[in-house]
């Protein structure tokens, strides 16, 4: 057995030889190791015999015990704004516990003026920047920024605009809803990074948090007197895909499911460079990857969009998970249900076809 002596203010050991031993202590075969023995048990669960709802149940779990009874919704809305086309209503209701969502619901004019009958909704969904403002046109302070494009490209307002209800949630961390310690901060900065490793410690993901509050604004949308109950669904960017695509996995009330600027493998994305703590869950990959999980919304609709030269979640892997999914869809006999659209373009939304897909599939 080597032993190693003090040699001033480190240590040398006999077997280093004065030569570069770097590939055998660098962590990386370790963790290639550990990620082909979870992938090679991944065919037991996901394989032709997988029934849906145990992996369901085995999502929530992962995502952490969050409450049986939901509480009141309690909605209040706090200002009204007349954009001229459309009204944009700022609103808030309880998801749980203590805490209070913040969204932003905008309705075509018609809708309020002509009473024009029940229309679809879209939960539009964002990720890391100043929070939901940011999707539906306006700067940190709450003023208008509709003439400044930037990676959500004010989504929610294309889709308000071609008839949609739209509801604009705030996910817990961003925005108004950091923590008191960030919020002085600048207006992109978050409090995930101390929420995700606060939650880790009680057991809970912060990830599985945003996933509940995300069904409990579907709740809300429900209760909208201007929504179909039945014609909604969900478009959410990149961390907001994350949140999308895994509320979508559990919920089927989302009647069709717009997936932007993350779909991946995520040895390809979240395993290969540094990305936020809210992106990974506990346990995730033991069971499946990203297409796998994802795949449990078949087959319902889902439509995937990926730029050609997103850097965070990089195209090869998305073309790979974009692939895997065409089976899923196909193995469910439903093939027609999944499309996709890989478009020249960064991380960013298209919605050069998501748009016009949401409209056939919602019955806008």
């Amino acid at each position: 057995m080597n032993t190693c002596r003090s040699i001033g203010q480190g240590y040398k050991c006999p077997m280093s030889k004065e030569k570069d031993n770097s590939t055998l202590t660098r962590p990386n075969a370790f963790l290639e190791r550990l990620y082909a023995e979870n992938v090679s048990h991944h065919e037991s669960y996901f394989g032709k015999g997988a029934v849906k709802l145990q992996m369901r149940e085995k999502l929530q779990e992962l995502l952490g015990p969050l409450p049986g009874e939901p509480v009141e919704l309690n909605s209040v809305v706090l200002e009204t704004v007349d954009c001229g086309d459309y009204i944009r209503e700022r609103v808030a209701f309880s998801t749980y516990d203590d805490l209070t969502m913040l969204a932003y619901v905008l309705v075509p004019k018609e809708v309020k003026t002509t009473g024009s009958g029940k229309r679809p909704a879209v939960l539009a969904v964002h990720g890391h920047g100043f929070g939901s403002k940011e999707v539906v046109g306006l700067t940190s302070d709450g003023l208008d920024n509709t003439g400044n494009w930037n990676l959500y490209k004010h989504f929610s307002i294309s889709l308000v605009r071609m008839g949609f209800i739209v509801i604009a949630p705030e996910l817990l961390g961003f925005g108004d809803r950091r923590l008191e310690q960030d919020a002085k901060a600048e207006p992109a900065s978050n409090s995930c990074f101390r929420l995700a490793s606060s939650l880790m410690l009680m057991g809970q993901s912060l990830a599985g948090i945003r996933v509940y509050e995300l069904l409990r604004t579907l709740d809300y949308a429900q209760t909208r007197d201007e929504v179909d109950p039945h014609r909604i669904g969900c478009m959410g960017m990149s961390g907001g895909g994350m949140v999308t695509a895994l509320a979508s996995a559990l919920d089927e009330r989302f009647k069709a499911t717009v997936i932007s600027g993350y779909t991946n493998i995520f040895k390809s994305s979240i395993m290969d460079r540094n990305h936020c703590l809210d992106n990974y869950v506990p346990g995730l990959l033991q069971y499946g990857e990203m297409p796998d999980w994802i795949g449990l919304i078949a087959p319902r609709p889902l439509f995937i969009e990926s730029g050609t030269v997103d850097t965070v979640f990089p195209i090869n892997g998305s073309r790979e998970a974009i692939t895997r999914l065409q089976k899923v869809y196909e193995d469910a006999g439903a093939g027609a249900q999944f499309q996709f659209d890989i478009f020249e373009g960064k991380h960013e939304i298209s919605g050069a076809q998501s748009y016009d897909w949401l409209a056939s599939n919602l019955e806008l």
